[in-house]
């Protein structure tokens, strides 16, 4: 890790190190074969008071300790402090409603609307400047990602963010008349998994990991 790396590290855990605190203690005052229930994860009880989570974040296993709550890759490693947040809220909010088999805009989700313009300029538009010509490298991109194949729009992608919610990437290629648009979607229940500012949070993690699959 570059000295630029560590920098954005320790800001980010400053920032978001009472996020991540208060979703901990969220966490612990839930119970937790109820939320593995309603999520979709596995709970194993391994103490009278203690167990542990195994939730698919992006297809990646990853285990989360109950009641400490600390979140572990495959690896044995900490994810970055926005995943660990994020795997959380959703054990936190998840209410076991079922995916509504259809997709929704960010606009759509509550309060969205409001943060439609910085969703956007963090989230949409770097994908269309990247890949608003290149419809093969954006395909290689997702594909390396475990995207799988939808059929909007010049291409485009499912990923199963979590196991009850999955997000898709539309891309529509620039054309004489039109300039590049990307579309990134959501189920319709994703109000009933997460806030709307941690689905923002999925989709620019999302766009990042498309431009860096492609060495943009």
């Amino acid at each position: 890790m570059g000295h630029m790396d560590e920098m954005e590290s320790k800001t980010a855990e400053k920032t978001y190190g009472p996020a991540l605190e208060k979703a901990k203690q969220d966490l612990q005052g839930r119970d937790p074969m109820m939320a593995a229930a309603l999520s979709g994860a596995t709970y194993e009880k391994l103490t009278a008071t203690g167990g542990r989570f195994r939730l698919k974040f992006w297809g990646e296993e990853h285990t989360i300790d109950y009641p400490e709550a600390s979140v572990r890759q495959k690896s044995g490693q900490e994810p970055s402090i926005f995943v660990q947040i994020l795997i959380l809220h959703y054990l936190i909010n998840a209410d076991g409603t079922p995916p509504a088999d259809k997709w929704i805009s960010f606009r759509e989700l509550p309060g969205g609307r409001g943060f439609y313009p910085a969703f956007q300029q963090h989230a949409s538009r770097p994908l269309a400047r990247a890949f608003g010509h290149d419809a093969e490298g954006f395909i290689k991109a997702a594909e390396a990602l475990g995207g799988e194949r939808l059929t909007f729009g010049s291409a485009s992608f499912l990923f199963r963010i979590f196991p009850r919610q999955w997000v898709a990437v539309v891309l529509d290629l620039a054309d004489e008349e039109f300039p590049a648009w990307v579309n990134i979607l959501f189920d319709g229940a994703a109000s009933h998994y997460l806030p709307t500012e941690d689905w923002a949070v999925v989709g620019e993690l999302l766009s990042s990991r498309l431009l860096q699959a492609a060495g943009r």
